[in-house]
């Protein structure tokens, strides 16, 4: 059973620094981590802190949004503590609702394919992703409901497919960090701004459920980050009113959504 949660943000992103980038993946919206984010935000430092701890409290599992600043981030843990990338698009980017006209946001491709720009550290076979983002975006509250419905399905599953399983990290961006946390501690309101790097550490309560079971023991802390935590974000910083924000623009004139939510059935048995 899963007993630990912690929830990371990548790291300093390159196209905060400059203009001039190229998406390792070709995805539009791709960007890499800049050197700064390989240095004071960086994932080196996120495992230095894994390594500080007991062995009984570090990641037995990693899942990483499928963004490349993510796998970026998750890979030095992954490889130093032996454990592989599990590839969850369920904990993807956040969007706001797509500008009519305009197209689609981007979805980034499959574990499969993103494993040949990180062979030694995801693993294509042993998951699935459970759940998929709209590409037609979300407002305040979508995005929300997503974290909740992607939550209620994940934690059963991966305690079905890895019954050892006890810590799980999952490395993701800030909105989506943010209404994870309020998820699995059942506070839709809590108050929080998420830093690069940064660490939530999330400690299962007896008998806990998968949505409000959870109790906080690190809030988007950056305490292990040189000078703390950098480049916070919070909902504040974009919501206009009640839950709704400016529309943001797709990508071209692809107007095929695909799917969508949870991509596996919630059954009896897990």
């Amino acid at each position: 059973m899963i007993e630990t949660i912690y929830l990371a943000r990548h790291g300093f992103r390159l196209n905060w620094v400059n203009n001039i980038w190229k998406s390792p993946t070709g995805l539009p919206r791709d960007p890499p981590l800049a050197a700064y984010g390989e240095a004071r935000a960086s994932p080196w430092i996120l495992l230095a802190y894994f390594l500080s701890l007991p062995e009984a409290q570090r990641p037995t599992a990693i899942f990483s949004s499928p963004y490349y600043r993510c796998l970026q981030t998750s890979q030095p843990t992954s490889e130093a503590l032996g454990v592989p990338i599990y590839v969850e698009h369920g904990i993807s980017e956040w969007y706001s609702p797509v500008l009519p006209g305009t197209g689609l946001h981007p979805r980034p491709a499959p574990a499969a394919t993103l494993r040949a720009f990180f062979p030694d550290a995801i693993d294509a076979n042993a998951w699935t992703s459970v759940w998929l983002p709209p590409r037609t975006g979300e407002d305040v509250a979508a995005v929300h409901a997503r974290a909740a419905g992607f939550l209620d399905l994940f934690v059963p599953t991966v305690e079905h497919a890895f019954p050892d399983c006890t810590h799980v990290l999952l490395v993701s961006h800030a909105a989506t960090v943010i209404t994870l946390t309020r998820a699995l501690v059942g506070d839709p309101t809590l108050p929080l701004r998420v830093g690069c790097c940064s660490l939530t550490e999330l400690a299962r309560v007896p008998g806990g459920s998968p949505l409000g079971g959870w109790e906080a023991r690190r809030l988007t802390d950056g305490t292990h980050l040189e000078g703390g935590a950098s480049r916070e974000w919070g909902f504040e910083d974009i919501e206009i009113a009640r839950g709704k924000v400016v529309e943001d623009p797709g990508e071209g004139d692809e107007l095929e959504e695909g799917p969508s939510g949870p991509q596996i059935p919630r059954t009896s048995n897990l």
